[in-house]
């Protein structure tokens, strides 16, 4: 940090101190020019995380749409809060860990079936009727049979 009184930029630090939230810490410094006391702040820098939604527009992500969603797949399952707090979680930590800046709800929704699938196969079906928008029984036959030569070939291995 560069000394506001003599400029120069080689400092020590005295004492740090986190704020009551944890979201920044406050350094005491002392200029090894001059002798100057000066304080400096440091806090995570974070990109907000944007949301590309079928027609192109952009929105922040929220997790609690996803969670929402969940509850709505899982109604009248036997699913927890617990798990679905934990699906939601999984799903965030997927989607910050891409390190993108943006995503699309085609990847979020992607990431939310593939936790379901696992936890629950009613609310997994439940699930993607509404994010693959099924228009007929059609649809639902053919994904279903999907899911079944899945399983299948899951008790084989």
């Amino acid at each position: 940090m560069k000394c506001s009184k003599c400029g120069c930029l080689e400092s020590k630090v005295i004492d740090s101190r986190s704020n009551e939230e944890g979201t920044s810490i406050r350094r005491r410094r002392e200029c090894l020019g001059c002798g100057r006391r000066f304080t400096t702040y440091e806090v995570i820098e974070s990109t907000p995380l944007l949301v590309v939604k079928n027609d192109g527009t952009r929105e922040p992500f929220d997790r609690n749409k996803i969670r929402r969603g969940l509850i709505k797949a899982c109604e009248k399952r036997p699913v927890t809060a617990e798990e679905i707090d934990r699906v939601v979680s999984d799903v965030e930590k997927q989607i910050t860990n891409t390190l993108q800046s943006e995503i699309s709800t085609k990847q979020i929704g992607e990431i939310v079936m593939n936790e379901l699938k696992d936890l629950d196969k009613v609310a997994y079906v439940r699930f993607a009727s509404v994010y693959r928008d099924f228009r007929d029984v059609t649809n639902f036959v053919e994904f279903i049979g999907d899911l079944e030569r899945i399983i299948k070939e899951e008790k084989k291995s």
